[in-house]
């Protein structure tokens, strides 16, 4: 049954650093969105080396420091380099890999006095430092982010989600009746793992990188914390903004 189309497809190359949006994306089985939070910025009380996954309370990020939620990415895969955007900053263009010290100058005054600072940039084992312990990627209901913008009383961007596949056609909330079911999403299959459950990040503004939107609030309105759900990738394929999304 055809429940849907896909809307839009992103990727964050470097967590909480930086959005991405793609034209088409192509899985593999058992993996994550090519180059989605490949890497990460360490702070200094973070024994993160990136040869294993670790979870996210060990890397600067969005919901301790808002201000990374203005970062917008753009990665050149083939030169390993990525320019990174900001409205209160000039742009960057750096090898992650060689000069991450570039990167913990250009955005490290982001992180507040009082918490962990950015201390190095690490690379992924193999996978992203993706926010489950398995790798995931994360389905995001346009329906579902309207009924919060209604109970927000105001619109409200896409990217506080920091989600990967947005996808459109569907009822509010439908996807979390896809727990532990099969998604086909162009050529690719997914199994719906869990729901995501969500923190201070979605407070801030995607353009100002400020706190201005009482989402959790919002949310409690359904008596849960969560927007959109985790899955893994059954079978890989290639998929574009338009393509059909059914449940088998």
């Amino acid at each position: 049954m055809t429940d849907g189309a896909v809307a839009s497809l992103w990727r964050y190359p470097i967590k909480s650093h930086g959005r991405e949006e793609m034209a088409e994306v192509t899985l593999s089985a058992g993996g994550t969105i090519p180059f989605d939070r490949h890497w990460a910025v360490a702070h200094e009380e973070s024994d993160a080396d990136g040869s294993t996954w670790v979870s996210c309370r060990n890397f600067s990020r969005v919901a301790k420091a808002p201000e990374l939620m203005a970062i917008t990415a753009r990665l050149d895969e083939g030169a390993n380099r990525i320019t990174l955007s900001h409205p209160g900053r000039e742009s960057l263009t750096f090898d992650p890999d060689r000069d991450g010290a570039a990167l913990i100058a250009w955005a490290g005054g982001f992180v507040p006095e009082g918490r962990a600072q950015s201390a190095r940039v690490v690379r992924g084992p193999g996978r992203g430092f993706t926010d489950s312990d398995f790798p995931s990627v994360t389905l995001c209901n346009l329906s579902s982010h309207r009924a919060v913008e209604q109970r927000a009383g105001e619109p409200l961007s896409i990217h506080r989600w920091r989600g990967n596949i947005w996808l459109d056609g569907l009822g509010p909330w439908e996807e979390f009746e896809w727990i532990g079911r099969e998604v086909r999403i162009g050529a690719a299959l997914l199994r719906v793992v869990e729901r995501t459950d969500r923190c201070l990040a979605t407070h801030a503004n995607p353009e100002t990188g400020r706190r201005d939107v009482d989402v959790l609030g919002a949310l409690d309105h359904w008596g849960h914390g969560d927007f959109s759900v985790r899955a893994e990738v059954i079978e890989g394929g290639l998929f574009r903004p338009g393509d059909p999304v059914s449940t088998p």
